[in-house]
C-alpha cells in the first residue's frame, strides 16, 4: 500500500491546516526589544545562591505535582487569600488552554479586538469560536458593543488583558465591572503586565463574583525562561481545571527557582520600577520625533505608528543596525503602520532612539 503526505494531512482538521503557527523571530546578535522581557539580570550574590540550590536538585525524581512550596510563596508574595484557589500553568498560555479545554463543545469565547493573539489561537485549535469586539480608536473598550455581544453570544469565557497587549493601555475599571456583572460565563482578567501597571483585580475576587478569575505570569518580572503562570479564583471552579491539567506540568527547576525569586521579590520590584522609569524616558524621546504617533502605556512596552514611513521599512532598517522590535503587520484594529518596542535598559533605549532618528 503506497502512502502519501496528503493522505496523512487529511487526518488533520481543515481549520488547523488553515492556521498560521505562532512565529518567534530569531534574535541572535540583536538588541532584543521585541518580546516584552525584563532586560535586567540578577545580582551576582543572588545568582550564586540560586546556583547552589540548583546543584542540589534531585533531577532523577518527579517534581511535586501540586508545587505546594511554590504556591505557599506565591500566596504570601501576591497576598492571595487562603479561600481562593490557585492553578499553576506552564506559562499563562497553558492556563488559557486549560480553561478552554474545559468548556462544553460549541461554547463561544469573547475578546476585545485587538488583544493577545493566543486567546483566539488556542480557541481555534480547540474548535471553539472566538469573537472579537473592536476597541474604540483610543483603544478603550466599546462597552455598548461588548454588552451587546454578551447578550447575543452568551460567551462561556471573556478574556480581558489588563493592561492590554498590544495596545499597552488599562481598560476602564468601571467598564470591566459592568462586563463582569453582565456575564453569564467566566471573565478572565489577564494581568501579565501588572508589575508595571500598579492596578489589579485580585482583591475584587469574592463570592459575589465567582465568575471572575485573575491570571498572571512571572515572565515580565524577569523570569520568562521559567514559563510559569498562575490562575486565581473560586476554588470550586478552579478544581475543574485541575482535572485537565497534566501531571508534573511545573518542572522542579521552575518550582525551586520561582520560590527562590519570590524570596527576593524586592529585587524584582526594583527592576520593575527601573523599567517604568525607562518607559517614561522612551515615551518622552519617541514623542519628540516628528512623524510618530505614540500611544500611552501602562505596560513594559510602547506601541507607536508611523505617519510618513512604512513600518516594514523602519523595522528592517533597525534590524540592519542589530535592533529587533515588533512589526505589528496588518493586525486588525491597529493603525496600518504600527510598531511595538519593549522597554530595555537605558543603554538599549538610547541605542534604539538614536537608530530610529537616523532612519526617519
Amino acid at each position: 500500500m503506497s502512502n502519501s503526505t496528503d493522505q496523512f494531512l487529511s487526518l488533520i482538521r481543515p481549520d488547523i491546516q488553515a492556521m498560521n503557527a505562532y512565529k518567534v523571530a530569531d534574535a541572535t546578535g540583536m538588541v532584543k526589544l521585541d518580546a516584552m522581557e525584563n532586560p535586567y539580570g540578577w545580582p551576582e550574590q543572588m545568582k550564586s545562591e540560586w546556583l547552589d540550590l540548583m546543584a542540589n536538585v534531585d533531577i532523577n525524581r518527579y517534581p511535586d505535582p501540586s508545587a505546594s512550596e511554590l504556591v505557599k510563596k506565591l500566596r504570601a508574595t501576591s497576598d492571595i487569600a487562603d479561600k481562593a484557589g490557585v492553578v499553576l500553568g506552564n506559562g499563562s498560555d497553558e492556563l488559557i488552554q486549560l480553561i478552554l479545554m474545559s468548556l462544553k463543545p460549541g461554547s463561544s469565547v469573547l475578546v476585545p479586538d485587538p488583544t493577545f493573539v493566543m486567546y483566539k489561537q488556542i480557541s481555534t485549535s480547540l474548535g471553539l469560536v472566538c469573537e472579537g469586539v473592536p476597541l474604540h480608536k483610543d483603544f478603550s473598550l466599546n462597552l455598548p458593543e461588548m454588552l451587546k455581544a454578551i447578550k447575543d453570544l452568551n460567551p462561556a469565557v471573556i478574556f480581558l488583558a489588563y493592561p492590554n497587549n498590544p495596545t499597552a493601555n488599562l481598560f476602564d475599571e468601571a467598564d470591566i465591572m459592568q462586563i463582569i456583572e453582565a456575564s453569564g460565563g467566566l471573565v478572565v482578567i489577564d494581568e501579565a503586565y501588572q508589575p508595571f501597571a500598579g492596578k489589579t483585580f485580585l482583591q475584587k475576587l469574592s463570592v459575589n463574583h465567582p465568575q471572575l478569575l485573575v491570571m498572571r505570569t512571572v515572565s515580565k518580572l524577569g523570569l520568562a525562561g521559567l514559563r510559569l503562570g498562575y490562575l486565581v479564583g473560586d476554588k470550586t471552579i478552579l478544581e475543574q481545571f485541575e482535572k485537565v491539567r497534566l501531571p508534573y506540568n511545573i518542572n522542579v527547576f521552575t518550582q525551586i527557582t520561582a520560590a527562590f525569586a519570590f524570596d527576593h521579590i524586592d529585587e524584582l520590584d526594583k527592576q520593575a520600577e527601573l523599567i517604568c522609569q525607562q518607559r517614561e524616558f522612551l515615551n518622552d524621546e519617541l514623542s519628540k520625533l516628528a512623524g510618530l504617533l505614540v500611544y500611552p502605556s501602562n505596560a513594559n512596552f510602547i506601541l507607536f505608528s508611523l505617519l510618513n514611513e512604512t513600518a516594514e521599512h523602519v523595522f528592517n532598517e533597525l534590524k540592519k543596525r542589530a535592533i529587533l522590535i515588533k512589526l505589528m503587520g496588518s493586525a486588525r484594529g491597529l493603525p496600518e503602520q504600527c510598531l511595538r518596542v519593549t522597554v530595555g535598559t537605558k543603554e538599549q533605549n538610547v541605542q534604539f532612539i538614536s537608530a530610529l532618528k537616523a532612519i526617519i
